[in-house]
C-alpha cells in the first residue's frame, strides 16, 4: 500500500479519518499475504525506542512527535514495524524530506513484524536532482519463490 497521512496543519478530524480508513484497508489483508506499506506519514518516530521495542529498531532521526506516535500505535495494533528504524544509517540516508532549514524523516516503511528477515536494507537515495523535498526511500526485500526449494 502506498499512503500519503494528512499535514500537521490539517483538521484532526481529517487525521482520524486517515487512521481509520488505513485500519479498515489494512485488516482485509489477510494475515498470510506479505504486507508492505510506504509512503509520507507526516510524523516522526523519533531516534529512540522509548517504548516501543520491536516496532522500532533504534534507529530513527530526530524527536518523536504527536504524528509519530500515531505510527507506532498503528504499528503496534497490526503487529508492523517500522522497517527503516532496523537500518543503522547516516543522516543522509535517514532524512526523507528536506528543504533549506529543515530535515525530518517522515516517510517510512512499514511491514509485518515476520517479515524482517525478508527486508536487507531499508535507506534514503540522496540526491539534489530530485524536483521535490521528498528523498526517495527504497526498501530492499527478498522474496523467496515458493515454487523453489
Amino acid at each position: 500500500m502506498s499512503v500519503y497521512a494528512p499535514q500537521v496543519s490539517l483538521p484532526e478530524e481529517s487525521k482520524k479519518l486517515f487512521w481509520k480508513d488505513l485500519d479498515e484497508v489494512t485488516q482485509e489483508v489477510p494475515r498470510s499475504e506479505k504486507l508492505f506499506i510506504g509512503g509520507d506519514f507526516n510524523g516522526h518516530i523519533g531516534a529512540e525506542t522509548a517504548g516501543y521495542d520491536g516496532v522500532h529498531g533504534g534507529f530513527g532521526f530526530g524527536e518523536r512527535n504527536a504524528g509519530g506516535v500515531s505510527v507506532l500505535d498503528f504499528a503496534v495494533a497490526f503487529d508492523l514495524l517500522v522497517a527503516n528504524s532496523f537500518f543503522k544509517k547516516k543522516e543522509d540516508h535517514l532524512v526523507t524530506f528536506k528543504s533549506r532549514s529543515c530535515k525530518t524523516q517522515i516517510d517510512f516503511f512499514l511491514t509485518r513484524k515476520e517479515n524482517r528477515r525478508s527486508c536487507k536494507d531499508c535507506k534514503v537515495i540522496p540526491s539534489e536532482f530530485l524536483g521535490t523535498q521528498h528523498r526517495l526511500l527504497v526498501l530492499d526485500v527478498v522474496c523467496k519463490d515458493p515454487r523453489r526449494p
